[in-house]
């Protein structure tokens, strides 16, 4: 009866010619599968492994809620350049007018009017 010989050095018979001879193989194949997979999984661990020493470790200086609140703070900031430099040099007022309360209020008082009245 032919044979082979696998990797492991066993004899794996080629043509089986009974069904015990046919589940044997089918064993001795099953066998060899799950060797195989064993060592694409330990292989796939290592690979892991070595990505992750060769990874630099990235620690974080700022926290995200950090970063959310001076992102917050700048836009706030930014708010309030830009409505002093357009109230004091565009329109030709004191810039520190722009935080008064009462500048806003009589803003309001001339965009809400009917505009008869002025």
């Amino acid at each position: 009866m032919p044979s082979m010989q696998t990797q492991s050095g066993e004899k794996v018979q080629s043509n089986p010619k009974s069904r015990k001879d046919m589940r044997q193989l089918q064993k001795q194949e099953q066998q060899l599968d799950r060797e195989q997979n064993k060592e694409d999984k330990q292989s796939k661990k290592n690979r892991r492994a070595e990505k992750r020493l060769g990874r630099k470790l990235r620690r974080r200086i700022l926290p995200i809620w950090l970063r959310l609140v001076i992102i917050f703070v700048l836009c706030f900031a930014a708010l309030i350049v830009g409505l002093m430099v357009g109230y004091g040099i565009l329109g030709g007022g004191s810039a520190l007018d722009a935080l008064n309360l009462d500048t806003w209020r009589h803003i309001v008082d001339i965009v809400t009017s009917d505009g008869l009245n002025s």
